[in-house]
Formats: structure tokens, sequence, C-alpha cells
């Protein structure tokens, strides 16, 4: 019975002492530490977009009339100054030939009092007639010379509105949707446009990126005409998930931070000449971002709480917990330091969240 309690009794106290024991001993970490090391990179940044032609015309008439034909279909590809529409020219070539009857009527006009002025000329020379008479008749033949003057206006407006009856592509283009057909009544007040002539041969894209993001590009570039300058070509991501063939370039930044969205609207443009893309798509602009020189770690290596991503430094045998800001690469695998970290020194590389703050790691 005694050594039955005493091997009990030794049995309690070598457990114990073997759990002090490992205690105190540091734990292995249970993952590779390693120094952080710089690396050039270049990722990608999506950004949702819209496309829009180059120009999008309305197409309206100037004058009054009946539309009597309609010389192009939807989506017919079309010149600079081609007829699109022709409106009833019968009441316009009218008005051009009485506008030419007045002209010629003034002329005459102006010819008879010419006559006149100049004989009273020489009859007040001859002092048959005063002064008042000569100078009356001087003023007649001014005053039909201004009707004169008028009457050509009047044959130039006349002429113009004959033109106008031929309404013209004022781009080269694509003709929209055609809403009207021959017999309608159009004119300049019409609440909707006879068609649009969209100018794709170049196109538009629209998008905005953050005012951190802006931020970003004038840090890397060093002002907004350097980095339209110096960025590299964009791609454009269609909305059937492929690439659009051509590359396109960054062309304006807007300058100006929406008050509302915090967003800095942007253009690029794409070359079009197959008039693949069509105004008033969407899609994603996939631009190149460069970075020179920055450390690069494992996604794995970090953790989150609260939305803040944190690493362990390894700093006298020990984890140090550190909040650092990151880049995620678009591999899904590993993250650009911003902030927080620099090459060269050590962290743990794996198994980040099964690490404790300040525990003693080998």
């Amino acid at each position: 019975m005694k050594k039955s309690v005493l091997l009990a009794a030794m049995t309690v106290v070598l457990f114990s002492c073997g759990g002090n024991k490992s205690e105190q001993a540091p734990r292995p970490a249970e993952d590779r530490i390693g120094s952080i090391v710089s690396t050039d990179l270049t990722t990608h940044a999506v950004y949702s977009a819209s496309i829009q032609g180059r120009q999008d015309i309305a197409i309206l008439p100037e004058i009054a009339g009946r539309l009597v034909e309609l010389r192009v279909h939807e989506g017919q590809q079309v010149k600079k100054g081609q007829v699109l529409f022709v409106i009833d020219q019968v009441p316009f070539r009218a008005a051009v030939e009485t506008a030419k009857a007045n002209v010629q009527a003034a002329e005459a006009g102006v010819s008879a009092a010419e006559l006149v002025y100049k004989s009273r000329q020489q009859l007040y020379a001859d002092s048959i007639i005063s002064e008042y008479d000569m100078l009356l008749a001087k003023n007649e033949w001014l005053s039909a010379k201004a009707g004169l003057a008028q009457a050509k206006a009047a044959q130039v407006i006349a002429e113009n509105n004959l033109n106008y009856t031929e309404v013209k592509s004022p781009s080269d283009g694509v003709v929209g949707t055609l809403p009207l057909r021959v017999g309608a009544m159009v004119s300049p007040q019409m609440p909707q446009p006879l068609t649009t002539v969209s100018d794709n041969s170049t196109m538009y894209v629209y998008f905005s990126m953050t005012e951190a993001q802006m931020m970003s590009l004038l840090r890397q570039y060093g002002s907004p005409a350097q980095a339209l300058q110096q960025m590299p070509d964009v791609a454009l991501r269609l909305c059937d998930g492929t690439t659009y063939e051509r590359a396109g370039r960054i062309e304006t930044f807007s300058g100006v931070i929406d008050r509302q969205t915090g967003a800095v609207s942007v253009r690029a443009v794409f070359p079009n000449p197959d008039r693949l893309l069509l105004s008033g798509g969407s899609c994603d602009i996939v631009l190149p971002v460069e970075y020179k020189g920055v450390p690069v770690i494992p996604q794995e290596a970090t953790y989150e709480i609260q939305n803040k991503i944190f690493v362990f430094r390894v700093i006298d045998g020990k984890a140090v917990s550190t909040m650092v800001s990151v880049t995620a690469v678009e591999d899904g695998k590993r993250y650009i330091v911003n902030e927080g970290l620099q090459a060269g020194e050590r962290i743990i590389l794996r198994g980040a969240g099964l690490v404790r703050d300040g525990e003693e790691v080998e």
C-alpha cells in the first residue's frame, strides 16, 4: 500500500515537471521565416467603363417642311456632306425665283435713280435747280442702292433655305435610328432629331478612379501631363469577357474630383476601324500598373482584424504584430506592401493566424 502511494506521487511530479518545461520553451514556428525582398512588378487595375462615339451628332432640319426623301437607312456608313434627307423643295425654289426677280427690280431702280441724280447734278451746275433738288435726287439714288442690298440679302437667304432642304451629314459616321418616314412634317423645333450620326472611327471610353488611385498615379509620374505621356497602353475587356484586339491610350483626366462620389473622370481613346465597338456599350478598362522596387509578401503571411491587415515581424526571436498597407496582386497570392514593412525585415511567411503577438519563435 505504501509503495502504491509513493509511485503515484512520483508520477504526478514527473508529469508536472514535464508540463512546466513545455510552457517555458519557445514554440517552434510551424512555417518558415524569411526576409522581405524588393522586386519590380506589373499588375493590372480594372475599372468599369462605358463606350461613346467620338461625337454623336443629332441631325435636326434648319427649315420647316414636309419630308419627301430618306436617302439612308439605319446603321449605314455615311461621309461628311452626304445627303441624308430631302425636304419638299417646291416652295423654296419659288422663293429663290422671287428673290432673284426682286434683285433685278432693285438693280433697275438703282440705275434709274442714278440717272436722275446725275441729271440733277448737271442742272444744279447750270444753276437751273436748287441744291435741295440735287441732294434729294442723291438720297433717292442711295435709297435705291440700299434696297438692292436688301434684295440681294433676301436672295442669299432664299438660296440657303433651298440648300437646307437637303439635310446633309456634318461628319463621317454611322446613321442611327430613323424615327420619321416620308410625308412627316419637320422643323428646327422638333422634340427629337431626324437621326443621329455617330463618328465611331475612334471611340472614347469613360471610367472613373478614386482620389487615392489618382494621387498614386501623380506620385508615380509627377504630374497629370507626365502621366498622360508616360502611362502604358490600356486594354479593353468587352462585355462578353473577350479582350479588344487594339490597345488604347488614356487621353485626359477631368482634373476635378466629384464631391458626391470622390472620383475622377478619365477618358481613354481606342481606334475602331472595323466598327466593332458600338456607342453606348459597356466594358472594363484594364490599366497596367508598374511598381519599381516594392516589397512583396505572400497573402498567407497576413491576417485581418476589422478590415486591417497585419503581419508578424520577427524581432529578437519574438513575433511582433505590425499593421501594413497593401495592394493585392491579381494572382490572388501576393500583396504589394505600401507601408509598414521594408526590404530586409524578417517576417513569418505562412500561418500568421496561428501565431500570437509576442510569442517566441525559432
